[in-house]
């Protein structure tokens, strides 16, 4: 697949729905930022946000500006949006960092919340880097974490139970590939490529970490804002065929001077 053009990847992206006028409604939305704002962690996904955001309308402002939802508080119901233009902002500052991580050999990690998704996405980028010289880290056998267990397919790290691939926000599973590897003397990654609290975890450890992000998930753009995570690509993370990121990826590629 040829490498697109900024404005062939922005139209893609909207016609597809991966950003402009995604799925995602925008009261779900505003009640996700409520709940991160009003202290629930299940949407902290792994940070330690203490008491920074306690206010739904900051949560708000920030992911206007991170990733072009609506800024108007008083829209509540109906149509949201993510700024296509910010996606591909984001996706060439995570381009930086895998050139970064390519000039130092870096150990790379790379982890999915969204196995029925972004697998390929993670996959094909772990391999390019591998290619480039990076070392794309193999998890320890037997890492447990949420009643399941953590798997390694296609150089990717995913939460299975019950002989299925999970759809998870859980930072667990990235918490015990990080122990798991503690534990056996091995060091950690230079830098973790993922998503949900697979990439929320790795960054409140301080390791380097970049993510994707849908517009009800916050807290990875509230990271990017303080500093704690290094990018959040705001995407719709879920769209009906996972091939429709295909251009996305190879985007992201040429941009990192991986293919």
């Amino acid at each position: 697949m040829p490498i697109p053009s900024r404005a062939a990847l922005v139209d893609h992206l909207v016609r597809t729905r991966i950003a402009g006028d995604v799925a995602t409604p925008r009261d779900n939305n505003l009640s996700h930022y409520r709940k991160l704002a009003n202290g629930d962690r299940h949407y902290w996904l792994g940070l330690e946000l203490g008491d920074r955001w306690t206010d739904e309308q900051d949560v708000l402002a920030v992911m206007a500006e991170r990733c072009g939802v609506v800024d108007d508080p008083g829209h509540r119901t109906g149509q949201d949006t993510i700024d296509p233009e910010l996606t591909v902002d984001a996706l060439e500052r995570m381009a930086a960092r895998l050139r970064k991580a390519v000039a130092g050999r870096e150990r790379v990690l790379f982890a999915t919340g969204h196995p029925g998704a972004l697998i390929d996405v993670h996959s094909r980028t772990a391999a390019a880097l591998r290619a480039a010289g990076c070392e794309i880290v193999r998890i320890p056998d037997g890492v447990l974490a949420d009643e399941g267990c953590v798997v390694q397919f296609a150089d990717v790290s995913l939460f299975e139970r019950g002989a299925s691939l999970w759809h998870t926000h859980s930072p667990a599973p990235m918490a015990a590939i990080l122990d798991a590897l503690e534990r056996e003397g091995r060091p950690l990654p230079d830098l973790v490529v993922a998503d949900h609290g697979w990439a929320g975890c790795a960054a409140q450890r301080g390791i380097d970490a970049v993510g994707y992000a849908d517009c009800n998930d916050p807290a990875l753009f509230l990271a990017e804002a303080e500093g704690t995570l290094q990018v959040a690509v705001p995407l719709d993370d879920h769209v009906v065929d996972p091939r429709y990121y295909e251009p996305m990826t190879e985007y992201l590629l040429g941009a990192a001077e991986l293919v």
